[in-house]
């Protein structure tokens, strides 16, 4: 995960810079200039927001008995967005921007939600986002997965 986030990070800067080049010779530089700058103000707006609303759906969770996970994973989400928005550049802008429409929020949600409980514990993922759901098929075992013998 270090080497992706080392090998990534300077390509993303290679990118951005492209993109500002192409984008700044087509509808100017100072355009440009004030396009990525409006973005990274939505992005600090979007993150005190999303901020904000993380802590009191955590909060409200908390105090109604319910597993808060469902809410600090929304909150992560559009924190993620805020923080893409806020990094100067087209790319990570319109990463951000994408992150906020209901689909890719969705799918984003999924993704740490998966990731979180593969990095905890099971007591833990169980605290955070209730009991896990586990699908049951019925019918005969599989004989070639079957252990034969005596369990002692």
């Amino acid at each position: 995960m270090g080497r992706a986030i080392a090998l990534g990070v300077p390509l993303v800067a290679i990118a951005e810079i492209v993109v500002f080049v192409l984008v700044g010779t087509g509808i100017g530089y100072g355009w440009a200039l004030l396009a990525v700058l409006a973005a990274s103000f939505l992005g600090m707006m979007l993150l005190r927001r999303e901020g904000m609303r993380a802590w009191r759906g955590f909060i409200a969770a908390a105090n109604a008995g319910q597993h808060p996970g469902e809410r600090v994973i929304d909150g992560i989400v559009g924190l993620g967005a805020g923080v893409l928005l806020t990094v100067p550049g087209f790319l990570t802008a319109l990463a951000g921007l994408l992150l906020l429409t209901p689909p890719a929020r969705s799918v984003a949600r999924r993704g740490v939600q998966r990731w979180t409980e593969r990095r905890v514990s099971a007591a833990v993922a169980g605290d955070l986002f209730g009991p896990r759901k586990v699908k049951v098929q019925r019918g005969a075992p599989d004989t070639d997965d079957a252990i034969e013998g005596e369990i002692v």
